[in-house]
Parts: structure tokens; sequence; C-alpha cells
């Protein structure tokens, strides 16, 4: 999804980690990751298909993170299919709970479709301990002609497991952005579902990490009602991530 976070700019893209930022160190980090498909808060940006990913980031002593990400199709490898920019502030409000306040820039390459998801996204996440996460999203659609303020609010929950491995799960809800139709006969309508055009959207797996290296298997789940463009690519139902952090 499609809370969620890697350390750096990329994490917002759907890899997940918000519960490691208190772990960052100081200084220059990256992460590259390899996915089966990318995925947009429950949403399909590609087909399932191989995607590499990168991400760079650089942290201060007093919280703050800069970071930049972009992601490819393996077998389109000259052709980008996103990127992003980060600004993030964290701070801790006790021994058990944390915060984070973050700035963020998405850029989709490809049809209208998936560049109906480029926006600016300000959000809030609080963090208790190392187990939950939970966020509130307000986002901007760039290039949209009604230019309202959209929101979303995620859940995640980690749990330790033996050998390494972590429960993961989480939900959300988002107001989808508006996406014409190319058919005559849906033309002018929104790519959502509702009057206020929101859905939900989940996801529950496992997460293996040691060391520097992370592996990921999630199921996605997305709200059976949300209207699905006509042409546009399925979410598969398992997402599976490696990761590799320098």
């Amino acid at each position: 999804m499609n809370r969620s976070v890697l350390g750096l700019a990329s994490l917002a893209l759907g890899l997940c980690l918000p519960w490691r930022l208190h772990a960052q160190s100081t200084g220059f980090n990256g992460t590259v990751a390899l996915g089966s498909q990318l995925v947009d808060r429950g949403q399909p940006i590609t087909a399932p298909t191989p995607i590499l990913q990168g991400a760079a980031a650089w942290t201060s002593p007093a919280g703050w993170s800069l970071g930049l990400s972009a992601g490819t199709e393996l077998r389109k490898p000259g052709q980008l299919v996103e990127a992003s920019a980060q600004a993030s502030r964290y701070g801790s409000l006790s021994d058990a709970w944390q915060m984070q306040t973050s700035l963020l820039y998405y850029r989709y390459y490809g049809s209208a479709r998936t560049r109906a998801f480029d926006r600016a996204e300000a959000g809030v996440h609080w963090m208790y301990r190392d187990v939950l996460t939970f966020g509130l999203s307000a986002l901007r659609v760039l290039g949209a002609r009604d230019r309202r303020v959209r929101g979303a609010a995620d859940l995640d929950f980690h749990w330790p497991l033996p050998r390494h491995f972590y429960l993961s799960a989480g939900a959300g809800i988002a107001q989808a952005p508006a996406v014409p139709y190319r058919s005559h006969e849906y033309a002018g309508s929104y790519y959502g579902h509702g009057p206020s055009g929101s859905y939900r959207y989940g996801h529950a797996g496992l997460i293996w990490a040691m060391g520097n290296w992370r592996a990921d298997l999630e199921r996605i789940v997305t709200d059976p009602q949300l209207r699905r463009q006509r042409g546009a690519p399925d979410t598969a139902p398992w997402v599976a991530t490696v990761s590799w952090s320098f």
C-alpha cells in the first residue's frame, strides 16, 4: 500500500516501514527493493510485473529527513514508472510513543489513469513502540480541475514472531482521485465508490527482517465496490517485496 515506508521517500509508496523510522541512523542511507507490483493505497499503478525501486535519504540528529526515490519496471529499465520526494520530522512523545510529520510529492508516469495519482500530500503519523502506527493524510491531486483536498487514514500493525519474522496487517480508507474514463459510456465518472468517492483497503501477511535485508509477502484487499476503469490493471492478490538497506 499502502501505508507505510522503507525509511526513505519510497516508504510512502507502499513498502511500509514507519515502525522503524526511529531506528534510522544519522547521515545518508539508501534502500534498493525489488517488488512484484506497484500498488498505491490498494490501487494498482502497474500490472503485476517486477518493479525495481531505489531510494536515498539524509537524516539529522534533530529528527529531520529528506529523501528521494524512483522506480522502474525491469522489462522497461530505461523508463520510470514513479518518483517521489519527501521531507519529514520525527520526534519522541514518550518512551512508548513517537510522532512523524511529513510533506510528500508523488509523480507517476504512463497513462492518464496513473497520472491521476500524482499528488502533494501532508501527513502525520503516531507510532506506539514497534507495534502500531496510525496516520492521517491530506492530499491534493496535481492537475485536478476541482482543486479539492482529499483525505486518507491508515492503520498498520506489526507483531514480532520467532526467527526474525513479523506478522503484518493494516487497513485504511481514502478518497479516490477523479479519473475520466475513455469510453463515452463512463465519460466524466469518478474512479471511486459512493457520494464521497471514498474506498477501503487493507493488507495482511508476513515480514522477515534481519540486518540490512527485509522480505515482505502481503495479501492485498481492496473495496470490492470500487469502480475500476476499463482497461486498468488488476491488483495481484499477493504482493512480494525484497529490499536491502545501506
